[in-house]
């Protein structure tokens, strides 16, 4: 890292090539291994919006290997769920750079 550089800067999120590859489950409970998820909760219950979105945070922000994003993103409820979603400045500029429809469903 740079001298003044800051880590939210340089900080590596991991990006798939395409949303077609994202194929996690839409529905049930699903529990996230601790490589992507180190908090008490682990378990999200995907009929619950809340952890709808908590779920899609974590995994765009924490996930270091294109699988695990393919493994418990949908590219449907990524997309509904996209204007909604707290990221880091950064993860939301990297996703919207390679997917330009994300940035449109914010605007709609």
């Amino acid at each position: 890292m740079h001298a003044g550089s800051r880590y939210a800067d340089i900080r590596p999120y991991t990006v798939p090539e395409s949303l077609s590859e994202l194929a996690g489950p839409t529905s049930g409970i699903v529990t996230l291994p601790l490589s992507v998820d180190w908090s008490q909760q682990g378990r999200y219950d995907l009929g619950i919006d809340k952890d709808r979105r908590r779920l899609y945070e974590t995994v765009i922000r924490e996930a270091m290997d294109a699988s695990e994003v393919r493994r418990f993103l949908d590219e449907g409820l990524l997309l509904r769920l996209w204007p909604s979603l707290w990221l880091p400045v950064r993860a939301r500029s990297l996703w919207q750079e390679r997917f330009p429809q994300l940035g449109s469903a914010a605007a709609a």
